[in-house]
């Protein structure tokens, strides 16, 4: 019951963030899964792909019922990374467990700097850079979601308002659109790194579907700059916590 009981409240988190920020859930998943589920490292992975994909799909969804999801701009930019999420995935099999927690703390104390810093723009203006740029950028937010297991919403929100143009507010659902597109591809590169355990699974997302509602909500009526800070603070002490533990 206490399993039972954590999972959800894992699950809860994941769908908050993903719903009210287009991305970071997924960046406490493998670490949760890891050492309050008592993964392993290359399962929790996978684990997190199937979470984090099915849950950006739901939220994708309800933003796309507020008009909040540029569909075509979301497709085109997963599009360049969905072999590259796969490529990604292959790789971090022939990678040690320890390397790669060391390479997931390290990202997130990236993450949370630059969730730190001021405010991304938010302006509804088209800013359009080269294709070669977009497609790079698509092509390594692919990578780094099939090699940690991450939706890579930290980066493809920037990403979609700086390269695409998208206002913020659309670029937090297109980002949900995008991070599915990539879970999709990377599980498919780790389905042979053991077997699911689907009855978890489904606990994580019924969590996940609650934070959804919630961060849905919290994103059309709540400061999100004030919020981004809260969790980037969280995401940095983890992120510490992860390295120390890996280092030591």
């Amino acid at each position: 019951m206490n399993t039972l009981l954590l999972a959800v409240l894992i699950g809860v988190g994941i769908g908050w963030s993903l719903g009210m920020l287009g991305g970071g859930g997924s960046i406490l998943t493998v670490p949760a899964l890891v050492y309050l589920l008592n993964q392993d490292v290359h399962l929790a992975a996978a684990t997190s792909l199937v979470i984090v994909g099915t849950n950006s799909l739901m939220g994708a969804t309800m933003h796309y019922r507020h008009g909040n999801v540029r569909l075509r701009e979301a497709v085109q930019f997963g599009g360049y990374g969905l072999v590259a999420a796969f490529v990604g995935a292959k790789i971090s099999r022939h990678v040690d467990d320890q390397v790669l927690m060391i390479a997931f703390a390290m990202l997130m104390l990236v993450v949370a700097a630059f969730m730190l810093r001021r405010q991304q723009p938010t302006h509804d203006h088209a800013v359009r850079l080269a294709w070669w740029k977009v497609m790079l950028g698509g092509v390594g937010v692919g990578l780094l979601t099939g090699f940690l297991g991450v939706g890579g919403g930290f980066l493809i929100l920037p990403a979609l308002v700086v390269l695409l143009g998208l206002s913020m507010r659309d670029a937090v659902g297109s980002s949900l659109v995008v991070i599915a597109m990539n879970c999709i591809a990377g599980l498919l590169g780790h389905l042979s790194d053991g077997a699911l355990q689907w009855g978890l699974i489904g606990t994580l997302i019924v969590g996940g579907a609650l934070g959804i509602l919630f961060g849905t909500w919290s994103a059309r009526h709540m400061p999100m700059a004030r919020l981004r800070q809260m969790f980037a603070v969280g995401v940095a002490v983890l992120g510490m916590v992860v390295l120390v533990n890996n280092i030591g």
